[in-house]
């Protein structure tokens, strides 16, 4: 009879007992193949351990990290241990004869006990009895020390630079956003889709779209950049006319996808793949109730995650972090201002009128027609917000927004406006400081203003054409097909996800938000 690979290789019998599994080993198994290994403790992160204080030694904890320094003395090291589960680091006592390989960057496994600490800077430490060295590292070479290092350096290797423990939280303050922003949208009944990153249009109509051209273009007997797909594709730099096709199936839609922008903008405030969050509401007959599901949900997120260990991380940090954060005063100020409630909402003519009050003290001169500069958007959030409160500006002149945006109604008229002042349905969500990180309209949804309004813009060919009736020739035949069978007013919002973390973490441009940054001219792995 040939043993079992491993032990406990049997199948076992069961029974139930107060709605518990209880597996027995059955008589006939020799007793030679059942393990008898003692069961492994459990690892511990560093930030579960730096908040457990037991009053009693406790053995035979296990911790896995890398190590962050080695501070030696005659007779021990002393170990700073990270795990990227907290900005603190763990200290670990090790002895001299055991510390071989202990070097900075080393990937290891500490196993000791966990007794009070007779030092200030935490209350308890790991009395080391066990060193495994999981993975080695030349400390002579590993490029992060235990120093303040600039972000314009840690740029240059973005593959280590989550390692670097104000890194790691803003991992941490990302993951836990999107499980608050995925609570929030299921307890409001929307639906999660994942929409297509390969396009047939650039939506916004400006053309920074980046192509999809096959690596084996152009070479002998390969297809072309526009035989792979039959016409040219694009990188999408919106989800929402794919939302707005999903929402007339399942109701209200939601996404959070990376989106591609290929502007040559060399801005704290821009990257060339970024993710946007994008929701949409069909049979919603305002703007107000998309402005209000914007403002719900960053207040949501604002109130849920307040509290937790990762942005109690981010309020902690360091008064010697670097002049690359803001202070954490003014950080917890965001958190508390989105938490507010009563956003101010004023029209862009509004804005405008009010910007033109202190015309002299702007760069660019606030014009009726023309879209609003980041100046001016920091002077109404400054003003308007006071300083605190995140502002919506709204109905801005149909002839600087997107084709699909709703003309404004006049209540009573039916009409969209006069021609000299024509508006759209359409918002922009500003923040203090950072200024605008989310946008968002009720959609034209019927047939014949958006096909006029498709005209106006070049999108189709005005001609008798029956094919310019459908969209054709613009990638958009099927959008304009959502409007022939059924299509109920409908609205919804983008938002710049990682602006938004951006302006959470107190992080001053958006490349150091994001793990691996792309914009004009980098991209290194």
């Amino acid at each position: 009879m040939r043993p079992p690979a491993f032990g406990l290789a049997f199948r076992p019998s069961t029974r139930i007992a107060s709605s518990r599994v209880i597996l027995r080993c059955p008589s006939h198994v020799p007793r030679r193949y059942v393990s008898s290994q003692k069961p492994q403790q459990p690892y511990r992160s560093v930030a579960q351990l730096l908040q457990w204080k037991p009053q009693e030694e406790i053995e035979d904890v296990v911790v896995n990290g890398f190590v962050r320094s080695v501070r030696g003395l005659k007779a021990h090291r002393f170990v700073s241990l990270g795990d990227g589960s907290s900005l603190a680091p763990l200290q670990a006592v090790v002895e001299t004869d055991r510390a071989e390989g202990l070097a900075v960057g080393a990937a290891v496994r500490l196993t000791g006990s966990w007794v009070s600490s007779p030092g200030a800077a935490q209350s308890h430490e790991l009395h080391v009895k066990k060193v495994d060295i999981l993975g080695p590292s030349d400390a002579k070479t590993f490029p992060l020390q235990k120093k303040y290092q600039t972000p314009e350096y840690l740029r240059t290797m973005p593959h280590l630079r989550p390692r670097t423990p104000m890194n790691a939280v803003l991992l941490r303050l990302r993951s836990d956003a999107i499980a608050s922003l995925t609570q929030f949208f299921a307890n409001q009944s929307f639906v999660q889709t994942h929409p297509p990153i390969i396009t047939s249009s650039d939506c916004e109509g400006a053309g920074e779209v980046f192509t999809v051209t096959p690596a084996a273009a152009g070479e002998p007997g390969k297809d072309g950049p526009e035989d792979f797909f039959r016409s040219q594709k694009y990188l999408t730099v919106s989800t929402q006319l794919h939302l707005e096709a999903l929402a007339q199936s399942v109701g209200n839609v939601w996404t959070l996808s990376p989106v591609f922008r290929a502007e040559q903008s060399d801005t704290s405030r821009h990257l060339s793949e970024f993710y946007m969050l994008e929701a949409e509401m069909s049979f919603v007959d305002s703007l107000g109730p998309v402005m209000d599901l914007a403002e719900n949900m960053l207040r949501h997120l604002s109130t849920d995650l307040y509290k937790s260990a990762t942005v109690g991380d981010l309020l902690a940090r360091s008064r010697h972090s670097g002049s690359d954060l803001l202070p954490a005063g003014e950080v917890a100020r965001r958190w508390e201002g989105l938490a507010e409630r009563d956003w101010p909402r004023i029209t862009y003519t509004e804005a405008i009128k009010l910007l033109q009050q202190k015309a002299d003290t702007f760069k660019h001169k606030p014009t009726w027609g023309v879209g609003l500069q980041s100046e001016h958007e920091k002077y109404i959030a400054d003003v308007v917000g006071e300083g605190r409160k995140p502002v919506f500006v709204t109905n801005y002149p149909k002839d600087i927004k997107a084709f699909y945006m709703l003309p404004t109604q006049i209540p009573g008229s039916g009409s969209e406006g006069s021609s000299s002042e024509a508006t759209v349905d359409c918002f922009d969500l500003l923040v203090p400081d950072l200024c605008e990180i989310a946008g968002g309209s009720m959609r034209e949804y019927r047939l014949d203003p958006l096909l006029d309004i498709m005209k106006r813009q070049g999108i189709i060919k005005s001609t008798s054409d029956p094919d310019s009736e459908n969209g054709s020739g613009s990638g958009l035949d099927w959008y304009v097909e959502l409007r022939r069978w059924g299509c109920p007013p409908h609205g919804g919002f983008g938002l710049g996800f990682d602006r938004l973390l951006s302006y959470l973490s107190g992080v001053q441009t958006v490349r150091d938000i994001v793990s691996f940054p792309r914009w004009y001219r980098r991209c290194d792995c």
